[in-house]
């Protein structure tokens, strides 16, 4: 099966495409721009929607559902974020056989329509801070889509938040995004930079949009997951007003926040191989894989005891795979795990039986070890444990070679052309100087970066005075 998965150094592009349709985990719709997502696919995001909710009710956000359709009267209501989101609508004219009094939008998020309810529930100071979080899906009219990274409809979640002072809503969104930056690191082993983004990529609406960015093995960035402080932007448009202890009407501040199924694209592209996908442990609902091995039925017995032995005691702490499907023979079976990802497959044959032994596989690495049956149940605990660090720190390590300072125009553009990665370059805060480089490289700045200090240099465009750099990448 690992043939039909094209090599990176060939066609990345199809390589990403063949690991997503012969590894089940997507499939394209008969709705053009949509996707159907299988159930290898959504039993990863099943993995991040339930490490990300678990970590959100930890900071004491709870969970509330809103309507998919808005009307067009709510979307008109805050103007830098309808300019924003119009280009990309669904607008339903048409319902019961009649056309609509006032058109209905299908969400492309759902800032309108909660903050609409918002004025309902916020009266007073006692009501805040309100920290709501739902799981949905949206649409926005993509013109150009790839599964997973960029398609019609997708599935996420949006976080929105009410707070009583912009301090509060501040400290909210950034506190969001240091969740989503350990999520990346410790679930999904993709190493990733925080930081703010500039006046011209933020959010529709938004005062400041922070966001991680994460290098994928092709170079280009991936924006994994973005924090928004939309200051009283939505509160003045939808008059949400609270009572404060004085006594005096304010309006509040609010936040938003998300990540998307465009995760599972990441993970694919961080660390999958040229024999396919390659799954944290922490990312896989089934970490473990058993392939019993025999030539005849005098071995099978023997083998199939044995293997059932170590699937006990395996599945008492992990979902296991026993595949002893005898119309498949083991080379045909080790590919099939091996293009989906399972990250350990033990094989166990007659002469293991014999030995008491198993051979164990890590799907990183692609290497055999030979163990002792005794504590298996620990050696496989140990070994997914090292993988999910090794995953991590191997990314890391990619990223960071490939991350380099650039201080020449000439050289910047011969460099992004050419090698690709993050560009660590000056910057003196112009859009024009923003633009130049996007109009002239396809590169952007993926974000004014938190951990980078204070250095006096000149922007990389036009030689002004510059105290900081910023990253620019070619992205997805």
């Amino acid at each position: 099966m690992a043939e039909k998965v094209t090599p990176r150094d060939v066609d990345y592009s199809r390589w990403y495409t063949d690991i997503v349709l012969q590894g089940k985990l997507a499939d394209y719709s008969p709705v053009k721009g949509a996707m159907v997502i299988r159930p290898n696919g959504y039993a990863i995001w099943e993995m991040i929607q339930s490490n990300l909710d678990r970590m959100f009710k930890e900071t004491g956000h709870v969970n509330a559902y809103f309507p998919l359709l808005i009307p067009e009267s709510f979307m008109q209501k805050e103007a830098e974020h309808v300019e924003g989101f119009s280009p990309e609508c669904a607008v339903v004219t048409i319902g019961g056989g009649q056309e609509l009094e006032e058109k209905l939008y299908i969400r492309p998020t759902s800032e309108t329509i909660i903050w609409a309810m918002y004025k309902k529930w916020i009266m007073s100071y006692r009501d805040l801070p309100l920290l709501i979080n739902q799981w949905a899906n949206v649409m926005r009219w993509e013109m150009r889509t790839r599964l997973f990274l960029r398609t019609s409809e997708f599935l996420w979640q949006e976080g929105h938040t009410a707070h009583a002072t912009y301090d509060e809503a501040e400290e909210e969104t950034l506190k969001i995004l240091n969740v989503y930056k350990k999520f990346a690191e410790d679930y999904l082993a993709i190493p990733v930079i925080p930081g703010k983004k500039s006046e011209a990529e933020k959010f529709a609406g938004a005062l400041h949009t922070y966001c991680i960015e994460a290098m994928m093995q092709d170079k280009k960035a991936l924006q994994a997951g973005t924090s928004h402080n939309l200051g009283q932007n939505f509160a003045k448009a939808f008059d949400v007003q609270f009572q404060d202890k004085d006594g005096k009407l304010s309006y509040v501040y609010a936040t938003s926040w998300g990540v998307s199924t465009r995760l599972i694209g990441a993970l694919i592209m961080a660390h999958s191989d040229d024999r396919g996908l390659v799954l944290p442990p922490k990312m896989a609902q089934r970490p473990v894989v058993i392939v019993p091995i025999y030539r005849s039925d005098d071995e099978k017995k023997a083998v199939l005891d044995f293997a059932e032995g170590v699937y006990r005691e395996l599945k008492e702490k992990y979902n296991v795979i026993f595949d002893d499907r005898p119309q498949y023979k083991p080379g045909y079976k080790f590919s099939e795990w091996e293009l989906q990802g399972i990250p350990v497959r033990i094989e166990i044959g007659p002469k293991d039986v014999e030995k008491n032994n198993v051979v164990l596989v890590r799907r990183d690495t692609m290497e055999k070890q030979f163990i002792t049956r005794v504590g298996i149940l620990d050696k496989v605990t140990n070994e997914l444990t090292a993988m999910q660090g090794e995953m991590l720190e191997r990314a890391r390590k990619f990223r960071d070679k490939n991350t380099l300072e650039i201080d020449e125009y000439n050289t910047f553009k011969t460099v992004i052309d050419s090698e690709g990665g993050f560009l660590k370059s000056h910057w003196c805060g112009d859009a024009g100087c923003e633009a130049k480089v996007q109009e002239e490289t396809k590169a952007t700045i993926r974000c004014i970066p938190f951990n980078e200090a204070d250095e006096t240099g000149k922007c990389i465009v036009c030689g002004k005075e510059s105290t900081k750099r910023v990253i620019f990448a070619k992205a997805y």
